[in-house]
């Protein structure tokens, strides 16, 4: 069965690489768990498909994996968002708050992770979010920073 990461990097049941990752099944059944626990929470918490699914694209687009980009692009469409919501995953920072503070906050994560302190939860929580949502959010900020840079190892790995 193909996942979201195989169809990402362009993998099919007949490449190596697709059956290489298949020696370790737990990494893919864990990846694509971990993916469907950050973008289609059973509890949302008060952070929408649309919102997680603009996030990821817009981390995707910090990354400039062009591939993810349309992936949660097409997503993104289907969910037919609000305008605020296809900002913010085309990389606007002029929004309304909380969506603001959260785009400052996903793209200082993903651009510049070292610099990241506990001031920026606290912006975070004076924006409107709770504690369980900066901890969804951060989840969500985790898991698309490593499925871009998982990508572009098994795309790399099906080109050589």
């Amino acid at each position: 069965m193909i996942d979201a990461m195989d169809k990402i990097a362009g993998l099919s049941p007949d490449d190596v690489v697709f059956k290489a990752r298949r020696f370790r099944p737990e990494f893919v059944e864990g990846a694509e768990m971990c993916r469907l626990s950050v973008l289609t929470p059973a509890a949302g918490l008060g952070l929408e498909a649309a919102l997680r699914i603009a996030l990821a694209q817009r981390i995707a687009a910090l990354n400039g994996d062009q591939i993810l980009i349309a992936d949660y692009g097409t997503q993104l469409s289907a969910l037919e968002p609000a305008v605020q919501l296809l900002a913010l995953a085309q990389g606007a920072t002029d929004l309304d708050e909380p969506l603001a503070a959260i785009a400052r906050h996903v793209d200082m994560v993903t651009l510049t992770p070292s610099k990241a302190a506990a001031s920026d939860i606290s912006r975070l929580t004076e924006a409107g979010l709770n504690n369980p949502q900066i901890v969804a959010l951060s989840e969500l900020i985790a898991f698309v920073n490593f499925q871009t840079r998982v990508a572009t190892g098994l795309r790399l790995m099906r080109s050589a």
